[in-house]
C-alpha cells in the first residue's frame, strides 16, 4: 500500500477507459446525501447573456463532470451555486426545495463549497489561519484563541490524513502550489459539506499528487457528498466521473452517463461539431525537405541540456517531445536568449545569435510563446492592444511617441485574424479565457512577422474548440513559410501537428522520427530510453514527488 493509499483510502477505484474511449463498470450507487440543483437559471451581464434556462442537478454521492468550451458558462454557473452571483431568472434547489443564496457565506452555511482553480491564500498568515479564515476562534476581547485554533487544525489534519505534508505553522507565502490547493481543500471540508465543486484542480499538481487527489474525491463521493468536477482533461473525466454535464453557449447541450459515452460524443456536444478532422495539416514533408534551413542549432549545451543539435526549415513544423524534466522548455528559453548557452551555436538564417541577448534574438526573427503564458508572456492588467503591440513599438513610433491609431489598427487586425473573443481590444487580458489569452500571445508574434516561432505547450489549459483554432493558426503559419518548433506533452497533438518529431530525455536528444515512423509507442520508447529511475510509491497530495 502506498503512502497515498494509507492517507486517502480509495474504496472504489474506477475502471480504465476501454479501447473505444468508453469507461466500463462505472459506479452508480451512493450513500444518502443532499442533491444540489439549478432550475431555469438565466444570467445576464448587461447585454451579454452568460446562461440561458439552465436546469441541472448534481446528485449526492456522484461525481458530475461539468464540461464546455471556455465561455460556455461553467464559471458563471459555479459562481451562482456559491453565492458570488445572483441569477437573473430561475432558482437553486437543495433536495428539491428552493434555495436562496445572497452571498458566499450563505452558500457555505448551506454546505456548498468551491475549490477554485487559483487558490486564494493570504500570504502573511499561517496555514491554520488560512484554513479557518472568516471563522477563527476568539477569546473575550476578540483575541485569537490560538489553543483552540491548534486543536481544530490538528484534528482536521488527522481526519483528512494531511498531517505529514502540511505544517499548520507555515505561512501562506511559503507554500508550494500543491500545498496551496490542499489549504483550499481543507477550507472546503471544514463543517458539514453537502456539495463541493473542483475547478481545474490538477493544473498545478504532479501525476502522483493527482492520484492522491482523485482518491480523496472518491472518498468524498462515497460519503454521500455531491461532487462537481470541472476539467478540460478527458482522461480525468473518464477516470473519475459518473455523469458528464455539457454546457454550450450558456445552455445545457446534454447530460451523459460516463460509463456509456466517449470522448468523441462529449466533444461533439461541447463544440457542436465533430473534431475528428481537428488537424487540417496538408502534407508538407516533401516541400519542407527542399526548403532552406532557418533555425540551425549545433551542439548547444546549457545548465539543463547537453549537446543539442537540430534544424527547422521554412514552412516546417518540428515537434519537440519528451517527459516532464526532459529539458524541452529550458532549451526553448536558451534559444530565445533568456537562458545562457555554455557552448555550441544557434544560427538563424545563417546569422549566429549571441547567448543571453533576447532583444537581438527577437530582432533576428525568433519568437517564443512560453509554457507559462500568465507568468512569462502576458501583462495581465494591460489591454489586448498593449500586449499585442509590445514587440513592434519601434514600428509604431513617430519621433518618440507611439501612434495610437496605428497601434489600435494593428491590434484589431490580429484580434480579428485570430478570432479573439472580446468586446474590445481595450479589454484587460486577465479577463479573457485561457484560449483567448493564448491567441493574444500569438498575435504579438504574428505582428512581428517571425522567421522562427517556438510554441511551448500552446494548448495547455484551453478547451477543445480553442485547440482546433490554435492548430489551424499553426497550419496557416507553416503555409506562410514560418519555421515552427512546437513543444507539447500531448502525444496526439505532437503526432497531429508535426512533420518531424525530435525526442528529448534528461537534457539530451534521444532520437528523431519522421512523420511515417512516428507513433505514441515510438515516442515513449525514445522519451524513456535512458530512464533508469525505479518507480516510487505515490505521495500524499502536497508531498514532493
Amino acid at each position: 500500500m502506498t503512502s497515498a493509499d494509507s492517507a486517502l483510502p480509495d474504496p472504489s477505484p474506477p475502471t480504465a477507459p476501454s479501447a473505444t474511449g468508453k469507461r466500463t463498470g462505472a459506479r452508480t450507487g451512493a450513500r444518502t446525501g443532499s442533491t444540489v440543483g439549478v432550475h431555469g437559471i438565466t444570467k445576464r451581464f448587461g447585454a451579454v447573456q452568460a446562461l440561458s434556462g439552465v436546469t441541472l442537478d448534481f446528485p449526492a454521492g456522484q461525481v458530475t463532470a461539468l464540461m464546455g468550451e471556455n465561455g460556455a458558462g461553467k464559471s458563471t454557473l459555479l459562481k451562482i451555486l456559491t453565492g458570488d452571483h445572483q441569477p437573473t431568472e430561475g432558482h437553486l434547489l437543495l433536495d428539491g426545495a428552493p434555495l436562496t443564496l445572497g452571498s458566499p457565506a450563505d452558500a457555505r452555511a448551506a454546505g456548498i463549497r468551491i475549490i477554485p482553480q487559483e487558490p486564494e491564500i493570504i500570504p502573511h498568515v499561517s496555514v491554520a489561519e488560512n484554513v479557518y479564515a472568516g471563522s477563527l476562534p476568539h477569546k473575550a476581547g476578540r483575541r485569537l484563541d490560538r489553543a483552540e485554533l491548534r486543536r481544530r487544525i490538528n484534528a482536521d489534519l488527522d481526519r483528512l490524513g494531511f498531517g505529514r505534508v502540511l505544517d499548520p505553522d507555515l505561512l501562506g507565502s511559503e507554500l508550494t502550489p500543491a500545498q496551496r490547493q490542499l489549504v483550499e481543500i481543507m477550507r472546503a471540508l471544514t463543517g458539514a459539506a453537502k456539495a463541493i465543486a473542483f475547478d481545474e484542480p490538477t493544473s498545478s499538481l504532479s501525476e502522483h499528487e493527482v492520484d492522491a487527489l482523485f482518491a480523496l474525491i472518491r472518498r468524498l463521493r462515497d460519503q454521500g457528498i455531491a461532487v462537481i468536477y470541472v476539467s478540460h482533461r478527458m482522461q480525468e473525466i473518464f477516470q473519475l466521473a459518473d455523469r458528464v454535464a455539457v454546457l454550450r453557449d450558456g445552455t445545457v447541450a446534454g447530460v451523459l452517463d460516463a460509463a456509456n459515452t466517449s470522448e468523441t460524443e462529449i466533444v461533439r456536444l461541447m463544440v457542436g461539431r465533430d473534431l475528428s478532422t481537428m488537424f487540417t495539416r496538408a502534407d508538407r514533408t516533401a516541400a519542407a525537405a527542399d526548403a532552406r534551413v532557418v533555425l540551425d542549432v549545433r551542439n548547444v549545451t546549457t545548465d539543463a541540456v547537453r549537446d543539442i543539435s537540430l534544424q527547422v526549415r521554412a514552412g516546417e513544423v518540428v515537434g519537440l517531445a519528451g517527459l516532464v524534466g526532459a529539458g524541452r522548455s529550458e532549451l526553448a528559453l536558451a534559444l530565445a536568449g533568456d537562458l545562457p548557452i555554455r557552448s555550441g551555436t544557434v544560427r538563424l538564417d545563417g546569422k549566429r545569435l549571441r547567448s543571453g541577448r533576447p532583444g537581438e534574438v527577437i530582432k533576428a526573427g525568433l519568437g517564443l510563446a512560453p509554457e507559462e503564458r500568465k507568468a512569462q508572456a502576458l501583462f495581465l492588467h494591460r489591454t489586448i492592444r498593449d500586449n499585442t503591440s509590445l514587440v513592434v513599438l519601434e514600428r509604431l513610433r513617430r519621433w518618440r511617441f507611439v501612434r495610437r491609431s496605428a497601434e489600435r489598427a494593428l491590434a484589431q487586425e490580429f484580434a480579428d485574424r485570430l478570432r479573439v473573443r472580446t468586446p474590445s481590444i481595450e479589454q484587460e487580458v486577465r479577463k479573457l479565457s485561457g484560449g483567448n489569452q493564448q491567441k493574444v500571445v500569438l498575435a504579438r508574434w504574428l505582428a512581428r512577422k517571425p522567421k522562427v516561432l517556438i510554441l511551448d505547450e500552446p494548448t495547455r489549459g484551453i478547451d477543445v474548440g480553442a485547440k482546433a483554432e490554435i492548430y489551424q493558426i499553426i497550419a496557416d503559419l507553416a503555409k506562410e513559410g514560418v519555421a515552427l518548433l512546437v513543444i507539447s506533452s500531448e502525444l496526439p497533438e505532437v503526432l497531429g501537428l508535426a512533420d518531424r518529431i525530435v525526442v528529448m530525455q534528461s537534457g539530451r536528444i534521444t532520437g528523431e522520427l519522421s512523420r511515417e515512423e512516428a507513433s505514441e509507442e515510438a515516442i515513449l520508447s525514445l522519451a524513456m530510453a535512458d530512464d533508469l529511475v525505479t518507480s516510487a510509491p505515490a505521495p500524499v497530495l502536497g508531498e514532493t514527488a
